[in-house]
């Protein structure tokens, strides 16, 4: 094996195995103080989920949730990448530059796949209903969820189609 570029990215479980909460906690109290801390990997991406789970609205806007999971059942594959590319462009400059460098980031945890297990699929069902999720709870959440991680995984798999240049 190679040494990571980026330590912890070939980590078993990165972003999958959830760090200690009180743990978390701390991490999340230094931060906010303005104090640097480093912390095990699964603390530290479990600050991350964390930080994204609980941001008042999702990265991808309420408003952009039905078009995106739309995009998502379009039958043409190339006709999904063009949709949600252009979805993707529409966001607000913020949400546009964060949402590019976590899945810039996303991509280079998905190359270690082999010894970290976060696939593509993975990385979706962990990430789907955190970035993109609708204002209100629909009555079936699985087939939501599904359509949700799937948007995350188009993201990841056309990652350059999507986000042609940095914001």
């Amino acid at each position: 094996l190679t040494p990571s570029l980026s330590p912890g990215l070939d980590v078993d479980g990165i972003y999958r195995i959830n760090g200690n909460l009180s743990v978390i906690q701390k991490l999340r109290f230094a931060v906010d103080q303005g104090e640097g801390m480093r912390g095990d990997i699964h603390v530290v991406t479990g600050a991350l989920k964390l930080f994204f789970r609980e941001l008042p609205e999702p990265l991808v806007p309420y408003e952009l949730f039905n078009p995106f999971i739309e995009a998502i059942k379009l039958p043409d594959p190339q006709e999904q990448v063009q949709r949600v590319a252009e979805l993707v462009q529409s966001l607000p400059p913020p949400n546009y530059a964060t949402l590019r460098y976590l899945v810039a980031h996303l991509c280079r945890v998905m190359e270690q796949a082999d010894v970290n297990l976060m696939t593509r699929q993975n990385i979706g069902i962990v990430f789907g209903p955190t970035l993109l999720r609708p204002e209100r709870e629909p009555g079936s959440l699985a087939v939501g969820m599904s359509q949700q991680n799937q948007a995350v995984e188009l993201l990841l798999a056309h990652f350059d189609r999507i986000f042609p240049t940095p914001p």
